[in-house]
């Protein structure tokens, strides 16, 4: 694989610090590709994570959103004991992990079917959205006015 440098990138922006540590953490992941799932974006500011998680019930399912960060986990409870004679769909423990930009916040999650969906929007808090900033004239300008009147 190859690896990038950012080192670039530090020398002219500001307050992306999180952004490269996500992207260095990429390149030397190796992730496990258990359980299956999808991103949808819904809408401009909507988005939907859709996990394949068949053999679980809700209840073996933990779903935590904390500092830019969804956790799903689940793990099967071991009361139910079969003799299997074939074995091919997979309830072994797992932990999922999404990173979430600043402003996406969990809307809800449902489990229908097999299918654990998590709804996520993008909120964007007034004080951070873009803004107009007035131009004052400054002392120059107050002193010029002064002095001719």
């Amino acid at each position: 694989m190859r690896t990038y440098d950012f080192a670039p990138f530090w020398r002219s922006s500001i307050g992306f610090d999180r952004l490269f540590d996500l992207l260095d953490e990429s390149q030397h992941r190796t992730e496990d590709n258990y359980p299956p799932y999808n991103i949808e974006r819904l809408g401009e500011d909507r988005y939907q994570i859709s996990l394949a998680l068949a053999g679980f019930s809700p209840d073996e399912i933990a779903v935590t959103a904390e500092q830019n960060v969804l956790s799903v986990e689940g793990r099967k409870s071991d009361k139910d004991q079969h003799e299997y004679l074939y074995h091919g769909i997979s309830a072994r423990a797992f932990k999922r992990q999404f990173n979430l930009a600043d402003c996406v916040q969990v809307e809800a999650a449902t489990f229908d079917n097999g299918l654990l969906r998590v709804a996520l929007v993008r909120e964007i808090p007034e004080a951070i959205k873009a803004r107009r900033i007035a131009i004052d004239g400054g002392a120059s300008s107050a002193q010029v006015t002064r002095k001719a009147a």
